[in-house]
Order: C-alpha cells, then structure tokens, then sequence
C-alpha cells in the first residue's frame, strides 16, 4: 500500500493493553500520530535508497558482489539499512561485500573515537563522576529563596580539582547548598554573584546540572581567592530569574491553549526558557493557521489575567496521574513529583481540582498567572517532521515588542502618507499597481525584443532568414525574463506563419536561457529538443526538453548566443 498502515492499528492495541498500561489510552492520539509519521519517513527513505542503490549497481550482474562502501554510504547517509539493501539485491542474485562494509562502519568509529578524545569539554566531563561520588547530591534551596549560605566543597578549574581560584580565575564552584537553578528541564541555569569575607566575589555566568543532581557554578573570580571549605554568600540575579519564571509558566499555559485549540495529542517535544524569549516544541503534522495562532494567544493571556495562585504539590506519580497532571510520555518519574498548577477556571467548573494547566515540572514558577503580564506569541515554524515550534515573549519583552512593531507600523504609515488602519489596503493598491506595471514592462520589453510593431511586420527587421525553403527568426535578446521566452516563441510562430523560431535570452550574470518553437506544419521535418540541444552545448550547457514544437533549454556562457543561433541554422541546414 502507498498510505502508511501501522498507526491504523493503534486502536486495536490500546484496546488490547490499555488496563494494563494506561498511558497507551493517555497518550493514544500521540502513538498514532507519531506512528504515522515514522513510516511516512521509512517510506521515503526506502525510496530514496532504492533510487541510489538501483543507479549504483545499474551495471553489475548475477553473482557479483555490490560494493561495501557505498552500502555503507547508503546507510550512514541516507539511512539505509544493510539488511535492506542486501534484500533488494538477493532477488538480482547480487551479495554484499560486507568485510568492506564492516571496515567502513570501524573507519567511522575510530574518527569518531579521535574526534571524542580530542574534545577538551568531553575530557573534563570525567571529573564530575568521582566528585558526585565524594560530595554526593547538591541541596537545592532555589523554590523557597534566592539567596543563601553555602559552603564550597570542591572547585575545579581546566577539568582538574584544585585547592583555590584566585581573582581573575575561571572555573566551577560546587556547593553543599544552592539556590541557583543549574539548566534543566528547558530551563536555562541561573546567574548571580557569590560572596564571602575579605571582599571575595565570584561571578556566576552559567549554572549546570551534573550527573542528574550535581549542581555545578561556572564563572570568574572578581576579587580575593576561593578556598575549599570557604562559607559563602549566594545571591541570584533576581531581575534574571523573575523572567525566567514568566517565560517558563507561560510555557505551561501555550501548552495547554495548543491542546484547547489543536487538539488532544499536542504533545511537548522540547523546549527553551530564557530571560528573554521561549521557545516550545510539539508534535503536530501541519502548520498552524494565523487564526489558530490568534486564538491560543488569547486563551494564554485570558488565563494570565485570571492572575490566580500558581500552585505547586509533591505527589504521588499515580496519584498526580489521576489527578490530570500531564506527563511526557515516555519519560521516567521517581515515585514522588513536583506537580505545577495554575488557572482557576477549571476548579471552579470542576473539570480539574488542581487548576486549568497541570503538569509535572522541576522549572521555577511565578507565584501568580498574573506576574507574567502578557503573553505574545512571535512566530511558528517546522524543526523536523511532524514537530512545530512556537515562539513566544512575555512581561516587558513582550510590551517592547508591541511597542517596536507599532513603531514599524507607524513608519509604515508615514512612508505611505496613509493612516493606520488605511496601511493594509493602500499596500494592496501599491502592489496591484507594482504588477500592472511590470505586466506592462514585459509586454514593451517583448515588442522590442521583437522588432516593435513596425519591424515585426518586416522579415528582415525582425530578423527572420531563409534556412533553405524554411523561414528562421533568430534572435538574441537580453532584459527580458526567462520565463517569458516561451512566449516570445509563440508570438515569432504567429508572425511568420510558417518557419522555425529560436530565442537565446541572455541573463544580467552573463548566462543563457534558449527557446526554439517550430510551427505545426514543420514539425515532421525539424524537432524542437533536438534544435535546443545543439544551442544549449553552443551555450556550454546539457540536455534540454520540451515538445517536438516546442523546447527550452540553457547554458552559463551568454556570451555565445550569436553561435548558438547560428549551430541551430547549421543544423536546420543539414536536415
């Protein structure tokens, strides 16, 4: 079958195991939906391979063998499978050499092996696996307070573990305790200053997450030495965090509002949230419409202006589950989550006791919906097959880009001498005008090319000669679209009745495009692809295609139109 089939089983499946895995029942739209697009890919990869390994082993016969190299092209590029290619060939009686194929994939592991070895930020990665294992996990203080005390128990530097930094050092920090977020989640890690006494100050640049619970502070010494055991002040960046919180609640809300207005099997597939924007990937075959987009715009801001609690639970992963918590499907929970709720709506209809969005979440929050402010998504696109990504700002960064997008419109409207509300018709007007006037243009540059009224009437004006008792219009043009030499063919047909026309337009970057059109009545003696293939080698180009009456070709050396014209003469002159 062409339509893929396996995610038309899925209802059979689920009812089969649903009791017993209930996330099948949960998650069912997504399986399907995923399914589909999986063997939608296979499809074109199996495709694509035949395609290849058909032209590659186009002159090999029974019992020889296809080379193992470009099956291992086939499959480390294209990903096509060795045992598919060698099922594609059995038929033909051709093997595989697959010693090469296997010294191919082990050339590729030892680069990859040399590539690894040689990274700097792979090597230093080692030091954190007897570090975790010393200091065991890092406290993390950062739901309840942006500041804290801690003390130091290890610093690093170049991947190594030392005793001190001193000032004007780059390295890590890990502490017993942190409120600083380290990345996770989408989240990025939060930035701040430590402090201690004697005037100490480290700056953190970037917080990360170490072998799942490992909190690592990276940044710079600005003043005094760090020692190991040293207490230290810890303050993040408050204004820094506060957006990050509202990017990432808002996450939360798009997600929900995608689910409302797109339907049940949105399913997150990834996201980033910064100070500054967010960013939120999700299953889903199309692209969303501008009204669709308008619509989870306002459902996400009418929450915002519920300005209600944002709440936040330890629960069971079952009873969090039952509860209506969303989960990603797939992911692994301990027996115990952090369940994020907020919108009040849902409470009070009783459609969910916990809130309007519900998720499992280790992000930090906003204490209400309506410390977010405002929500504005700012584009949507495609980053794979059957994922979407949405773009979004939210607070001041949203209310700075309204702000900006005004300013351009009011530009606009000055530019245009209208108002406002008038810029959508008045640039409609301007392009409908912008057409008829290059409508206008082509049809003046064609007359011209021509020969102009006057000249097309006159045959040697217009260029036409006598190839024998065959008419032939030979004509080298330039300013005149490639697309419109076709008709520039179609009028020379009409203009002399009865003959051969060959066109050779030449482009601004020096280039050629070639058309040669044959009236009906000669098409038994003169073939059009045949003639436009001899120009399009003059031209320096291959090939061409088209009907017997009419063909169209090219070639990169424009400056050989006059003996392209003249290799089509010849050979009219030959026939």
């Amino acid at each position: 079958p062409r339509e893929p089939l396996m995610h038309r089983l899925v209802w059979a499946l689920v009812r089969e195991m649903g009791q017993a895995y209930p996330e099948l029942m949960r998650a069912e739209k997504l399986i399907e939906e995923t399914l589909r697009l999986e063997e939608t890919r296979f499809r074109k990869t199996l495709s694509r391979g035949l395609a290849i390994l058909d032209e590659k082993s186009a002159g090999l016969k029974k019992g020889d063998m296809f080379d193992g190299d470009v099956a291992f092209t086939l499959y480390d590029t294209y990903g096509f499978p060795l045992d598919l290619t060698q099922d594609a060939l059995k038929s033909r009686g051709i093997g595989v050499d697959q010693a090469a194929f296997t010294d191919a994939m082990e050339r590729q592991k030892v680069t990859a092996r040399e590539s690894w070895k040689g990274s700097g930020e792979a090597a230093s990665e080692a030091i954190w696996f007897p570090l975790r294992e010393k200091l065991g996990a890092t406290e993390f203080l950062g739901y309840e307070t942006e500041s804290a005390e801690g003390v130091v128990s290890a610093l690093v530097k170049d991947g190594h573990e030392v005793a001190s930094l001193k000032a004007g050092e780059t390295g890590a920090i890990v502490l017993n305790q942190t409120p600083f977020y380290a990345e996770s989640g989408g989240q990025v890690g939060d930035t701040g200053m430590l402090s201690g006494e004697g005037g100490v100050k480290f700056r953190v640049t970037d917080t990360q997450k170490k072998l799942g619970d490992l909190f690592v502070h990276v940044g710079t010494v600005e003043s005094g030495e760090i020692r190991l055991g040293s207490a230290l002040q810890l303050e993040v960046d408050h204004s820094r965090r506060s957006s990050i919180r509202a990017h990432h609640s808002a996450t939360h809300l798009i997600h929900e509002a995608l689910r409302q207005v797109l339907g049940d099997h949105i399913a997150q597939r990834g996201s980033m949230v910064a100070p500054d924007r967010l960013r939120f990937d999700f299953v889903h075959p199309k692209p969303i419409t501008a009204e669709e987009l308008a619509r989870v715009e306002d459902i996400a801001n009418d929450v915002v202006l519920e300005n209600d609690e944002v709440t936040t639970r330890i629960m069971g992963v079952d009873e969090a589950r039952e509860a209506g918590a969303r989960a990603l499907f797939g992911e692994k929970y301990g027996d115990e989550v952090r369940v994020v709720s907020m919108g009040r709506t849902a409470r009070e209809r009783g459609a969910n006791a916990l809130g309007w969005s519900v998720e499992l979440c280790g992000g930090t929050h906003v204490k209400r919906t309506g410390d977010i402010g405002l929500i504005t998504l700012t584009g949507e696109s495609a980053v794979a097959s059957g994922v979407r990504r949405i773009e979004a700002l939210t607070g001041n960064y949203a209310r700075r880009h309204a702000n900006e997008t005004m300013a351009l419109a009011k530009t606009a409207a000055n530019e245009l001498r209208t108002s406002l509300d008038d810029v959508p018709a008045r640039i409609a007007a301007l392009m409908e005008e912008r057409k008829k006037l290059e409508r206008e243009l082509s049809d003046a540059r064609k007359k011209l090319a021509m020969g102009g009224g006057a000249a097309a009437s006159n045959g040697a004006a217009a260029g036409v000669r006598e190839v024998g008792d065959v008419k032939l219009m030979a004509r080298a043009v330039e300013g005149i679209e490639m697309k419109d030499l076709k008709s520039l063919a179609d009028d020379g047909k009409k203009q002399i009745g009865s003959g051969v026309v060959a066109i050779v337009g030449v482009t601004e970057d020096g280039k050629a495009g070639v058309v040669v059109g044959v009236t009906q009545d000669l098409t038994a003696r003169f073939n059009a692809v045949n003639l436009v293939r001899i120009a399009s080698e003059t031209l320096g180009g291959k090939g061409g295609g088209g009907r017997p009456d009419m063909a169209q070709a090219g070639g990169p050396d424009g400056a050989k139109a006059a003996a392209a014209l003249t290799a089509i003469e010849k050979a009219m002159a030959g026939a």
